[in-house]
């Protein structure tokens, strides 16, 4: 065995030479790194793998702010680029077409995406959709959405392209080389053993300080065989179809290639565009085909068919809706047929949520996935990943692309073949803000739920948990009669289509009702860890210090504190709740398992060893809140819990009707109240002795949707929506969660005097109801100033309530903007915060 040990320098070992992989090693070149290799076991630059297929239709918006930065980072890296003399990228544009008044709707849905996210874009008609693609039958046609800066990119030339400047600038590159183990030692990555494919000697090792693995649709075998994890993806077949030579349509050479827009019938779910002299047609109309690792041809078997990897053969009958639909298009179509030579399955990557997995792999440092990547983010994730691992910080919110965004516990190989199935089935589907996934439901459920049935709930999921959103039976009061929804002192006035789904006019009466007597919030799945063991305390101390964490933990057991995980640059990686359970035990309320990788991360890097684990697993959790929520518990406790006894952001072991429950004062509400939480088994009984115990002040179960208007009202922010890590402290109005070094950090960057803020706005139209990521103008402009982040109807306070990210000279109390909803502009006032009482006397009382 023979060891490569460049020297000076971090020694980085890239796995994989697509798309991703070459843009990454072209980024840290850039960067001044030098001790790069990248591995493949395809050949140069052709590797076999989806870059080598990918048609490379680059349409740039979507709901999501990040993925859309993204795909404009890759196509500002391409632009302009050549190899050999043939480009690399070109703009085109692109065009997505309606032919039903639904589509046409969700036209002017994504269009205020693109306004939002800053790519042009413009609504045409039927008529400038045919000047703009000459040959295409716009009879059906109702309408489309033009984005002239979209591309196409061939994804070989751009990985030769970036491969050869890596290799200019010092990288190396190892061709037809299988990976065949990623050494580790005490936590950390040491190299990987590579082997020239087909040879049957003992493998070479590289020794590595950073291996990243962007190994495409290789990437969940690779992880379950080389590193024992499950990651949620799937690799799925994807029909993707060659027309016989059209001359009467297209006549362009093979240099050439395209000219006209790409375009994409998202209602047919399908796309396509000139190839030469042909049509090329992609298809999500049909089943999805998911791959399993063992199918996928070996590095040996390609080198010796020259088959690619990724491609699987044509399979027709799956193609056959999107063949008839393309010729209804393009009349000049309808006498030719399919080329079934040229035809084939492509086989792409699909996540549970159609993100892709970025970042470190936790608790193992220097090790790094960039997996689950297409052509359209491919050069934007190059330079992310570099920055991330060069300075420790991507530069943009990655809450929607980290790899451990998704719950170890939940990512099962059955989770991700489901979820997968499901994304690919979605991806051209109107799809629902507030939707949820209808595959492998009732997973996880909490103690309550057969309660929760029984009382007519609708449920959604949350990090696999079933949540109640509402409960049918509070549309009767407890006298038997009917309740009437009110949006503060008038009747509750009905929604549009879009805004009424996944809703029902009883969440009025649930947050009504909570706020005049009392409710039961399941927060079971609320993501919980708990960290103890020997300096805990004084490890979350450090971060203080450090201003990793922008405040300091309470001095006394049984203190909460309210805080914010933070970046070197000031940007909030999280918000958290710390409960001080004992001298050195925590319980943390956070965001999921990003947080949890986090912490891990610091306990490595400052030498701690200490306990963190899951604490919601295998418990339940309740919240009750409402005005007469003290009176209710109290009947139950031996205990006092006055105010004076059991003040506010404190908590405390209690044993509630003989069920041991750590309660912790707390309102996301505004109201006075207890989350409580207690082990599994003691769950049905503790929800059946509050229920019984607040009859007499008329109890009720609340669901997500009442709880989310009534934090709106009450100016709660949520992360993830209203904040991200681009956001600091004083941008998102959390100052008032800064303390000491953190405060003194901030300053120092800056970052205490934002040129933007989070902004409440009230809508002049209480029935509008908008659902986030639209567009916000100032008062009578043509151009976007921000975009709203969370929104919903304070049903209590009569009002529809919007948060947006505006710049601060749109940011003063009284100022009118305007919000465009579907195409159609709406006034709204930015409003003094909280709208719900401000002295906080309810929540305090």
């Amino acid at each position: 065995m023979s060891h490569y040990a460049p020297s000076g320098g971090p020694r980085v070992v890239i796995i994989g030479l697509g798309v991703v992989g070459a843009s990454l090693a072209d980024e840290l070149v850039l960067r001044g790194w030098q001790n790069i290799t990248v591995v493949d076991q395809g050949p140069l630059y052709e590797t076999g793998g989806s870059s080598s297929h990918a048609p490379g239709f680059v349409f740039q918006t979507g709901p999501d702010k990040a993925l859309t930065e993204l795909a404009q980072r890759t196509l500002d890296k391409l632009d302009g680029a050549e190899v050999g003399g043939q480009w690399v990228m070109k703009r085109v544009g692109g065009i997505e077409l309606a032919t039903t008044e639904q589509r046409l709707q969700e036209l002017h849905r994504r269009y205020g995406f693109a306004q939002s996210w800053g790519v042009p874009a413009e609504l045409i008609s039927p008529e400038e959709v045919a000047r703009l693609w000459p040959g295409l039958d716009t009879s059906e046609v109702l309408g489309g959405l033009h984005t002239p800066t979209d591309a196409v990119v061939k994804g070989v030339r751009a990985v030769e392209f970036q491969a050869r400047r890596a290799v200019a600038g010092g990288a190396r590159i190892l061709a037809n080389t299988k990976v065949t183990g990623i050494r580790r030692s005490a936590d950390k990555v040491t190299g990987v053993e590579i082997l020239p494919v087909g040879a049957a000697a003992e493998p070479e090792l590289l020794e590595a300080d950073v291996v990243v693995c962007c190994t495409g649709l290789w990437g969940p075998g690779l992880a379950r065989e080389l590193l024992g994890l499950e990651i949620p993806m799937l690799p799925v077949e994807h029909g993707f179809g060659f027309s016989q030579p059209v001359e009467e349509v297209t006549s362009l050479d093979e240099a050439t290639e395209v000219a006209r827009p790409m375009l994409r019938h998202q209602g047919h779910g399908m796309y396509f565009r000139e190839w030469g002299n042909r049509i090329a047609i992609g298809a999500y109309e049909h089943q999805p085909l998911p791959v399993e690792h063992h199918q996928i041809t070996s590095p040996e078997e390609a080198r010796r068919s020259g088959v690619q990897a990724s491609i699987h053969p044509f399979t027709r009958a799956d193609y056959e809706s999107t063949w008839e639909e393309v010729q209804k298009l393009i009349p000049a179509l309808r006498g030719s047929s399919l080329d079934e030579q040229k035809s084939f399955n492509g086989i792409f990557s699909f996540t549970p949520d159609g993100g892709p997995l970025l970042g470190p792999v936790s608790a193992t440092e220097g090790l790094w996935m960039a997996q689950a990547v297409w052509v359209t983010q491919s050069a934007g994730v190059g330079q992310v990943m570099a920055e991330w691992i060069v300075n420790g910080d991507p530069g943009i919110g990655t809450h929607s692309l980290n790899l451990n965004r998704f719950d170890p516990i939940l990512t099962s190989k059955q989770w991700s073949r489901e979820q997968g199935e499901e994304s690919y089935d979605e991806v051209y589907d109107i799809v629902h803000p507030k939707s949820s996934t209808l595959r492998m439901r009732g997973l996880r459920t909490s103690p309550f739920y057969e309660r929760q049935r029984g009382k007519g709930a609708a449920f959604s999921v949350a990090n696999g948990w079933e949540r109640p959103l509402w409960y049918q039976s509070n549309m009767t009061l407890p006298d038997g009669t009917p309740a009437v929804p009110m949006l503060g002192e008038h009747p509750l006035p009905p929604r549009d289509r879009w805004a009424a789904q996944h809703w029902n006019p009883v969440v009025a009466v649930e947050a009504q009702r909570l706020r005049e007597s009392v409710g039961l919030v399941d927060m079971s799945a609320l993501p919980r860890l708990q960290l103890s063991g020997p300096g805990a305390t004084e490890f979350l101390t450090q971060l203080a210090e450090q201003g990793a964490l922008s405040r300091p933990v309470g001095k006394k057991v049984g203190t909460i504190v309210y805080a914010l995980m933070l970046n070197d640059n000031g940007g909030i990686l999280s918000d958290v709740t710390i409960a001080r359970t004992g001298e050195d035990a925590y319980h943390l309320g956070v965001n999921g398992n990003q947080d949890a990788a986090w912490l891990q991360q610091k306990m490595r890097e400052l030498g701690y060893r200490l306990s963190l684990t899951d604490a919601s697993s295998g418990s339940c959790g309740i919240g009750i809140w409402g005005p007469a929520a003290r009176k209710v518990l109290a009947t139950l406790v031996e205990e006092d819990i006055s105010h004076e006894a059991f003040g506010f952001y404190r908590c405390r072991e209690l044993s509630i009707a003989g069920v041991p429950v750590l309660a912790m004062r707390l309102s996301y509400v505004g109201e006075l109240g207890w989350e409580l939480y207690a082990p599994a088994e003691f769950g049905r009984y503790l929800w059946d002795e509050l229920m019984t115990a607040g009859k007499g002040e008329h109890i009720l179960p609340v669901g997500r949707r009442a709880f989310e208007s009534l934090r709106l009202e009450k100016g709660f922010r949520l992360w993830g929506a209203d904040m991200t890590a681009e956001h600091t402290p004083a941008e998102a109005g959390l100052e008032f969660a800064v303390r000491g070094a953190a405060a003194q950090k901030l300053t120092e960057l800056g970052a205490d005097t934002p040129t933007r803020r989070l902004v409440c706005l009230t809508l002049e139209d209480s029935a509008r109801v908008l659902m986030g990521h639209e567009p916000v103008y100032a008062e009578g402009g043509s151009e976007p100033i921000g975009y709203i982040t969370s929104a919903d109807q304070g049903y209590t306070i009569g009002a529809s309530i919007a948060y947006a990210w505006v710049p601060n000279e749109n940011a003063q109390v009284g100022t009118t903007l305007e919000v465009a909803y579907f195409g159609e502009r709406s006034r709204a006032s930015v409003s003094q915060e909280p709208l719900f009482d401000p002295t906080a006397s309810r929540m305090r009382s």
